[in-house]
């Protein structure tokens, strides 16, 4: 009943957003390097920080210094959805948003050198799942598929958060899915959205890795680390700068230039990911094998596609 009622609210709570970005304008508007080509409303992926906001509430305030974090990280995110802000702000607010998730997770009784890789890789994978929301369905879905797994790993292998609060954050991302995971989406997760449950997803994995002390649980997000990893080098082969905008994702010239529905491509990530969690927890004994060996087919699967179809690529 509690989750039916969590359902309920934040389903309202996203038309009621759904009724301020109309009046504020708030809008993706189509331009050379979407993949869409319909005026829609931009950050409906709010709903994924107040899911969080739901737990924390109804928890007694647990993990209050995430909580924080998570507020200037959607916040920064939000505003630069509605106009563009600088990337010093942002680096700012980002940095920050880390430094209270790692003093959450415990982290700065270790040494220096630790916290600076810790707060390199965390950048890179929330950036990462921010570049990575380009089509409908596509965050929405492989969040999903690392949060059911996320429950499953806590329930049934190792606890290391209290099941409630991933439950709670499923909920919020059953929500978005209803308006985004279709073929005319409703609402796109915006900055705001993808960077929030990369967020939210990047503690559930962090408390799991010291929880464990094993960081191979970071084949939780494999697909999306390889293809982005691999898309950098690539832009980087071609002399591009990689700040920029671009459509060169593996999942992009599946959707732009060889015309696959974007569910369809969505539904491929979330089935590829699928099966390498389950073979992970199968195979957990031969963990950083299982990592290794599936971050080379990975690899494999991305050259070879892209020297298939790149060339139908338009810049």
């Amino acid at each position: 009943m509690y989750y039916l009622i969590i359902l309920v609210l934040l389903f309202l709570a996203e038309l009621f957003y759904f009724r301020i970005a109309d009046k504020c304008n708030i809008i993706d508007k189509p331009n050379e390097r979407s993949s869409h080509t319909r005026i829609t409303l931009r950050g409906g992926g709010i709903i994924f920080y107040f899911g969080v906001l739901a737990y924390f509430l109804t928890s007694h305030f647990e993990y209050p210094w995430f909580m924080l974090a998570l507020t200037l990280i959607t916040f920064i995110s939000f505003v630069d959805d509605i106009r563009s802000t600088s990337q010093v702000l942002r680096l700012v607010f980002h940095f920050s948003a880390m430094a209270l998730m790692f003093y959450q997770w415990g982290l700065f009784s270790l040494p220096w050198w630790t916290l600076f890789v810790a707060l390199i890789v965390c950048t890179g994978i929330i950036n990462a799942y921010n570049f990575m929301d380009g089509i409908n369905g596509i965050t929405g879905g492989y969040s999903l598929v690392v949060l059911v797994a996320l429950a499953y790993i806590n329930e049934a292998v190792v606890p290391f958060v209290e099941q409630g609060f991933i439950l709670t954050v499923l909920c919020s991302v059953v929500v978005f899915n209803f308006f985004n995971f279709r073929k005319r989406a409703k609402c796109f997760a915006g900055d705001v959205g993808s960077v929030c449950i990369a967020f939210v997803l990047l503690f559930f994995i962090g408390k799991l890795v010291i929880r464990t002390e094993d960081f191979s649980w970071i084949i939780l997000l494999a697909v999306y680390g390889v293809d982005s990893v691999l898309t950098i080098i690539h832009r980087l082969m071609l002399h591009e700068n990689i700040g920029l905008p671009h459509r060169k994702h593996l999942y992009q010239i599946m959707a732009n230039e060889l015309k696959i529905p974007h569910v369809i491509v969505s539904l491929a990530y979330m089935t590829i990911q699928t099966f390498i969690i389950v073979g992970y927890i199968y195979y957990q004994q031969y963990g950083y094998i299982f990592l290794i060996g599936c971050i080379l087919l990975l690899s494999a699967i991305y050259v070879l596609f892209m020297k298939k179809y790149f060339s139908r690529h338009i810049s």
